[in-house]
């Protein structure tokens, strides 16, 4: 079978966000957790997204999983090839958007990709190729303090610039603005120039429908989410696609409800904040993990006490800088980190082998243990709780029901985003059982 659209994706979340993008705008998706090593069952699918753990390992492994997604997806004849990395354009001076992107270019023979992080719905935006996070420039939204991939310059060519030796250049508002025709022709023009790698302006949701028809025969295209949603209309007007009625239609919700969370962005540390003035939580502390499993037994015997009554509870690690520093000065920024990871990967291992089937996890990092530790392959893209963020449903092995699975990246979600999210489950739900 030949699927319309193949993306590789570096971390789980991001994953998610786009195919939830891609699922509202009528394809009918499936996410794969690494690259798939069984068959899928693809006859009623559109689009795999690949999810990778990529984001931050060093680029030559980086490089080396997305060559191998890129070899899966061309084994089912792909249409064309998306790369999706975070929205912020979270990477080093070493990589690794840069170097994906360059070794996607040369497997699929191509010349040329486009760079379209933006998501101006969710507030992510560029303008002569600066990214702002809302009305701030990237370096100063809080990205700046991100414990491993801190971003300290808004200006995208320039970072760009940093991990590649090709040239990179910028697709200006101005040139957008005047339309798809004369955006491709002025791509074509870069690329005569030799440049390789086009970082795109993108203000307002109409530019990404301009973007999506200017490279709709691009081979490789890459960016965040937001360009996902304009992507499936251009397929349907190649013929490449067929009207769907409910791609995102999941099976009724079941169990007990959780909420793990690692993140420790500004969003993530509001929606903590949020749900523990209605709902119960306890705090992961790094430091007291370190010293002995004493503080995971509580922490484990706190949710299994509030989800005897069906919870939602909340388990997390979120912390603000100052205290995530203070634990990274003790134990090194890796450690800490995978002590935490280990914990939340463990109690979602227990928990839900104990009856929780309805669980949000919150900050890429954290939702790449979750799916580790769960042993999750694959998940069915269903309907959006907030912007970039759908349920999903993994089956697993020895359950009945599968497991609803919401994967949220830190940035995104309203204040209230974990506790409406039971809210939507629970009305989509409803309306499944009398559909």
């Amino acid at each position: 079978m030949t699927l319309v659209l193949g993306a590789i994706a570096d971390d789980f979340t991001g994953a998610t966000d786009l195919a939830n993008n891609l699922v509202r705008a009528g394809m009918r998706c499936v996410q794969t957790i690494g690259v798939p090593t069984t068959d899928l069952a693809l006859d009623d699918v559109d689009a795999v997204v690949i999810a990778l753990k990529s984001r931050s390992v060093p680029a030559t492994q980086a490089v080396s999983d997305a060559l191998a997604a890129l070899a899966w997806l061309q084994g089912h004849d792909v249409r064309q090839v998306f790369f999706k990395y975070c929205s912020t354009f979270d990477s080093t001076d070493a990589g690794n958007i840069g170097p994906v992107a360059d070794a996607l270019l040369g497997q699929l023979g191509a010349t040329q990709t486009v760079m379209v992080p933006a998501f101006p719905i969710n507030g992510r935006t560029v303008y002569q190729g600066h990214l702002f996070v809302g009305d701030r420039l990237l370096n100063e939204s809080g990205m700046q303090h991100h414990p491993l991939n801190p971003m300290m310059d808004a200006d995208l060519v320039r970072v760009l610039g940093r991990q590649t030796p090709h040239q990179v250049s910028l697709a200006a508002h101005a040139t957008l603005a005047r339309g798809a025709a004369h955006t491709r022709e002025h791509l074509k023009q870069l690329s005569a120039d030799g440049v390789r790698h086009v970082i795109c302006d993108t203000v307002e949701e109409s530019n990404l429908a301009v973007l999506a028809e200017a490279v709709i025969d691009y081979p490789l295209i890459t960016g965040g989410s937001g360009l996902g949603q304009a992507l499936p209309e251009q397929y349907r007007r190649k013929g490449w696609l067929s009207e769907v009625s409910d791609p995102g239609r999941l099976a009724p919700a079941s169990g007990s409800a959780l909420v793990l969370s690692g993140s420790c962005s500004r969003a993530t540390l509001g929606q903590v904040a949020h749900f523990l003035e209605q709902y119960p939580g306890i705090a992961l502390d790094p430091l007291k993990l370190a010293e002995g499993p004493s503080h995971f037994e509580t922490a484990l015997t706190f949710a299994r006490e509030h989800l005897a009554h069906g919870g939602p509870v909340l388990v997390y690690a979120s912390a603000d800088p100052e205290r995530v520093k203070a634990a990274q000065a003790t134990l090194g920024g890796a450690h800490a980190g995978e002590l935490v990871e280990q914990a939340l990967g463990q109690l979602a291992q227990i928990l839900v082998a104990e009856g929780v089937g309805q669980l949000v996890v919150a900050g890429g990092e954290t939702s790449g243990a979750v799916v580790s530790a769960l042993a999750i392959h694959q998940l069915r893209i269903g309907d959006q709780i907030d912007p970039g963020v759908p349920w999903t449903q993994a089956p697993l092995e020895g359950r009945d029901a599968p497991l609803s699975l919401a994967l949220k990246s830190g940035n995104f979600g309203g204040e209230d985003f974990f506790s409406r999210a039971f809210e939507v489950l629970k009305t989509l739900t409803k309306e499944q059982q009398t559909a």
